[in-house]
């Protein structure tokens, strides 16, 4: 990696503070863990026109799909669910098409939890809208009340020989689980890299691709683990390798070469 950190974008989702104005917003633990793994975050609002989106999706080095509300069932002709919560076409407007560029063009990506889903809706996969209802067998995946987010709720099995293996070192990998959604169909083109006990997609990957990774737990809260900072690690890495190929290419370039 460069001295020059890399710039990485980081979704966000919209809300109203206390005086109830409009505000843009993400939890701080995602900034932190980027900012720890090397890169430098910049938060990308929803309410961007297509040429803003592009102007500065031309400038990221890399991108984090966070985690948040639900996507809109009828992108992916979901079933609709009593517990379909916090839709946002703004951000689907926004993340499903920045993914698609992302995916095409090798600019890496790492999505967490809703951005593992934002992954497989953009590339043509589907949801369970509910789990809980939907997945024959399933164990608890919504361990929102009562529990604190660094909580350890089910272990994870990763892919032996997936790039997710190669950067965690681990097999068997205890993780958090924050949501009521999963993956049913898988995208096309795309890689389960790790399981639930209940048989549900945990992470994915994008083979072929400089870093296309993205998980269902949230990692952002585990950074008291090594195998969540290797992963942003790995991450900004990535970013910082494809900023300094262009800067080189840059260089060649004005020199005329």
């Amino acid at each position: 990696m460069s001295d020059v950190r890399p710039l990485i974008g980081l979704t966000t989702y919209t809300s109203k503070n206390e005086y109830g104005n409009p505000v843009v917003a993400l939890a701080t633990h995602y900034i932190r863990a980027v900012l720890d793994a090397g890169g430098m975050p910049v938060l990308i609002p929803n309410l961007l026109s297509e040429a803003e989106r592009q102007d500065l999706y031309a400038r990221l080095d890399g991108i984090v799909l966070t985690g948040g509300g639900d996507i809109e069932t009828r992108i992916f002709n979901g079933v609709d669910h009593p517990k379909v919560d916090g839709v946002d076409p703004q951000r689907d407007g926004l993340e499903l098409p920045l993914l698609r560029v992302a995916a095409q063009d090798g600019k890496p990506f790492l999505g967490i939890c809703r951005g593992l889903q934002v992954v497989n809706v953009a590339l043509g996969g589907t949801l369970f809208t509910d789990i809980a209802d939907q997945l024959p067998g399933a164990i608890r995946h919504d361990w929102h009340e009562g529990f604190p987010r660094t909580h350890l709720a089910h272990p994870v099995r990763v892919e032996e020989g997936s790039r997710l293996a190669q950067i965690l070192g681990e097999p068997l990998l205890s993780v958090n689980s924050l949501h009521h959604q999963g993956i049913k169909d898988l995208a096309p083109g795309l890689k389960a890299a790790a399981y639930a006990p209940d048989g549900l997609v945990e992470a994915v990957e994008l083979p072929g691709h400089p870093f296309g990774l993205a998980v269902q737990w949230h990692p952002e809260w585990l950074v008291e683990h090594e195998s969540a900072r290797r992963l942003f690690r790995a991450f900004v890495g990535a970013a910082g390798r494809v900023e300094q190929l262009m800067r080189q290419r840059m260089v060649k370039r004005s020199n005329g070469w």
